[in-house]
C-alpha cells in the first residue's frame, strides 16, 4: 500500500481537522466537559452529535450523492477515521449499526421505496436501528435461527425470540433474520425484515451486565405484524445478504473504527500513568516500560493489519476471509490493553466513583466490557476456524 499522501489528501485532511475543530461540543475533551452518564443522556448526545456531523455532510461517507452520501473512495475514508481518531471526537456506538450496517444493505439490496424511507432519519440520528440476528440456540451457528415469519396476504407474523441483541431498547428500528421458508434447508429459507420496534407484540428485556449496563437484549416477538413491503431482497435471500453485512462488520474499515476505542484507551493510560500518584514511580521500572511500548506496538499492527485488509478490498472490491483475522486481533489486542490498566493501577483501577476513580470511572467499565469482544461480532473460536480453513486450507 502506498502511504505517500496527495495534495488533494492533505486538503481533504485539513478540510476534516478545521471542521472537527469549530464543531465539537463545546469543552470536549477538557476536563470541564460533563460526560453523559446514563443511557438517556448517552443517546441524546449520540442523536445530537450524529445530526451535527450530518449537517457538516460527514455522514454516509461512502454512501451515493443520490442518497445524502459523498461517494469518498476507501482511502478517503481511511483518512476521515485517522483524524477522526487524532481529533478524539466522540464515539458513535450508540447508532453506528444504522450509517455503518443498515445504510449500505438498503442501497445495495432495497427497493426504492425502502432508500426513500429509511436512508435521510439513518444519516440524520433520527431513527436508531438494532440487529435482530442472534437467538439463544443459534448464535455463532446462525444459520440455526428458528424466529419465523409466515406471509398472511401483504404482510408477515413474526414469531420467535432474539437475543444479545445492542441498543433493542432504544431502538426505533429493527433489521431481522427471521426464516420465511422452514422447509427449506437451513441456510436457505431465511429473509431479512425492516421490523418498527414499536409494532404491537414485540417485548424487549433488557440484559444487565457485569459492567452494569444494559446494552444486550432479549426480544420476543409474538405474531408482530410486518408489511411485506419491508421485506429487503427476496424471500429467501436473507442468508446471503448477512453473509455481506458480517463480512463488513468485521472488515478493514472495523478495524478502523474499533481503533477509535482502542487508540482512546491507550491514551488515557499513558496519561493516566503519568498523572496519577499510585503509578508515577513505575514509569522508570524497565518491566513497566516494556509493557507499554508492547501495547503501544500492538495497537500499532492492528492498524497496519486494516491496511493490509484495505489493499486487499481495493484490489478486489469485496472484503475477504481475512476480516476474521482482523477480528481476533482487534478483539484481544483490547483485552490485553485493559488487562495491561487493571494490572498497573491496582485498586484504583477497580474504583467507578470517587475522588480516587480513575479516568472518570471509565477504567474498571472498559476492563469488563472487553471480556464480550471475543465473543461479539462471531466468537474468536469461529474465526480462528475460518482462518485455518478459508486461509491456511487446513481440513476441517
Amino acid at each position: 500500500m502506498d502511504f505517500a499522501r496527495s495534495p488533494e489528501d492533505e486538503a481533504f485532511r485539513a478540510s476534516l481537522r478545521e471542521w472537527l475543530a469549530e464543531n465539537l461540543p463545546p469543552g470536549w475533551g477538557t476536563p470541564a466537559f460533563r460526560k453523559p452518564r446514563t443511557q438517556e443522556e448517552r443517546v441524546a448526545f449520540a442523536r445530537r452529535w450524529q445530526r451535527t456531523l450530518s449537517e457538516g455532510r460527514w455522514t454516509g461517507l461512502s454512501w451515493p450523492h443520490a442518497y445524502g452520501g459523498r461517494e469518498l473512495t476507501l482511502l478517503q475514508q481511511l483518512a476521515f477515521n485517522e483524524e477522526y481518531i487524532a481529533a478524539g471526537a466522540p464515539d458513535l456506538i450508540d447508532i453506528g449499526i444504522g450509517p455503518s450496517l443498515t445504510g449500505p444493505t438498503l442501497i445495495k439490496h432495497g427497493t426504492d421505496w425502502q432508500r426513500e424511507r429509511f436512508l435521510g432519519p439513518i444519516l440524520r440520528g433520527d431513527e436508531l436501528w438494532c440487529q435482530g440476528f442472534s437467538e439463544p440456540g443459534a448464535g455463532s451457528d446462525l444459520a440455526g435461527l428458528r424466529t419465523r415469519a409466515d406471509k398472511k396476504g401483504d404482510e408477515y407474523v413474526v414469531n420467535g425470540q432474539k437475543v444479545w441483541t445492542s441498543h433493542a431498547d432504544i431502538a426505533d428500528w429493527c433489521f431481522l433474520l427471521c426464516r420465511t421458508e422452514p422447509d427449506l434447508p437451513k441456510h436457505k429459507g431465511i429473509s431479512l425484515l425492516l421490523v418498527d420496534m414499536k409494532s404491537p407484540g414485540i417485548h424487549v428485556q433488557p440484559l444487565r451486565q457485569m459492567t452494569d449496563d444494559a446494552e444486550f437484549c432479549e426480544v420476543f416477538f409474538e405474531d408482530v405484524r410486518v408489511p411485506a413491503a419491508n421485506l429487503v431482497g427476496a424471500p429467501g435471500a436473507g442468508w446471503g445478504i448477512a453473509m455481506g453485512i458480517v463480512q463488513h462488520e468485521r472488515g478493514p474499515m472495523w478495524t478502523f473504527v474499533f481503533q477509535r476505542k482502542i487508540r482512546r484507551s491507550l491514551t488515557q493510560l499513558l496519561q493516566l500513568a503519568k498523572e496519577h500518584p499510585s503509578t508515577r514511580h513505575l514509569l522508570t521500572d524497565p518491566a513497566t516500560r516494556q509493557r507499554l511500548a508492547q501495547a503501544h506496538i500492538e495497537v500499532e499492527i492492528l492498524r497496519l493489519q486494516g491496511y493490509r485488509s484495505l489493499t486487499n478490498l481495493l484490489r478486489t472490491g469485496h472484503p475477504g476471509n481475512e476480516s476474521s483475522m482482523e477480528k481476533v486481533l482487534g478483539s484481544e489486542t483490547d483485552q490485553r490493553l485493559q488487562e495491561l490498566a487493571m494490572s498497573l493501577f491496582g485498586p484504583y483501577g477497580a474504583l467507578r466513583e470517587g475522588a480516587l476513580s480513575l479516568g472518570d470511572g471509565t477504567i474498571p467499565r472498559q476492563f469488563l466490557y472487553a471480556r464480550s469482544e471475543t465473543i461479539m461480532g462471531g466468537t474468536s473460536e469461529i474465526q480462528r476456524n475460518v482462518i485455518a480453513q478459508r486461509i491456511l486450507g487446513l481440513p476441517r
